[in-house]
């Protein structure tokens, strides 16, 4: 027999799906609960502290536990890098996830520090630079509204970027059309990417950051940019907070054997 603070958490879960209770909505305070005979003061807190962890509410000091006010976000794949977005527009890949969205935004929801760091392990390997070299991070933090979504930080060979807008610490995207039209300005115009997803644990410096609801894992984003020839020219890491994002790809289905055939 599950225990008592599952099945409330349970009911509540189904009042939230239902709509009972709105998104945006409070949750009864603990006592309300307690008081109308739902359960012990620990038992509606753990079935509060299982919602959480399932990111149907979040709970902060002075407010109490809120049903989560929003549907994730649309994180675009091979749509949001469209060059005519950046190229001929002003439509950057985090802007373009807000219109697919259907959201509002405001471009200094993009905040950026630039600095000169040595390249660790895995930037190192991701520019193809030995360790240790000096290369630019561009760290960006993103928000809707006050609410963090993730974090992007791009890494770059000094002779690609130097003098550019791309190491202006000046907050928002890098100028119009962001840093790929910088790169395209300058020269390095991009061609194909790579990106790979994994998901794990946040570390507490991630959780404090982002605001992340106890129990969130968060979803780590490695992007590597290239031009036609095979030049590496950004390196990106991401972290986004799981619940936050819904990752959509749309792609043309490949068929390796009408190629093969085709080269022959």
């Amino acid at each position: 027999m599950a225990p008592k603070w599952r099945g409330l958490a349970d009911r509540l879960a189904e009042q939230i799906r239902s709509g009972e209770y709105a998104p945006g909505a409070q949750l009864p305070q603990i006592r309300e609960l307690v008081e109308a005979g739902e359960g012990s003061k620990e038992t509606v807190h753990k079935a509060y502290k299982a919602l959480e962890a399932e990111g149907l509410v979040t709970s902060t000091r002075g407010h109490g536990t809120i049903v989560r006010p929003r549907a994730p976000l649309k994180r675009l794949g091979i749509a949001r890098y469209d060059k005519a977005k950046w190229r001929d527009g002003d439509e950057v890949a985090f802007i373009a996830d807000r219109v697919a969205s259907g959201r509002a935004f405001k471009r200094n929801e993009q905040t950026q520090t630039v600095s000169r760091v040595e390249a660790s392990n895995l930037v190192a390997e991701g520019l193809g630079v030995p360790v240790g070299s000096e290369v630019y991070a561009r760290a960006r933090l993103v928000k809707e509204g006050t609410q963090p979504t993730h974090t992007l930080t791009s890494y770059y060979r000094p002779g690609h970027v130097e003098g550019t807008r791309i190491v202006d610490p000046t907050p928002g995207p890098a100028g119009r059309g962001g840093g790929y039209r910088v790169l395209y300005d300058a020269g390095y115009e991009i061609d194909h990417m790579r990106e790979a997803l994994f998901a794990r644990v946040p570390t507490a410096e991630e959780v404090q950051l982002l605001q992340l609801p106890a129990g969130e894992p968060v979803v780590e984003l490695h992007r590597t940019t290239y031009t036609a020839d095979g030049t590496v020219v950004e390196f990106a890491v991401g972290v986004h907070s799981a619940s936050r994002f819904a990752w959509e790809y749309d792609f043309k289905v490949p068929d390796s054997a009408q190629d093969k055939k085709r080269q022959e």
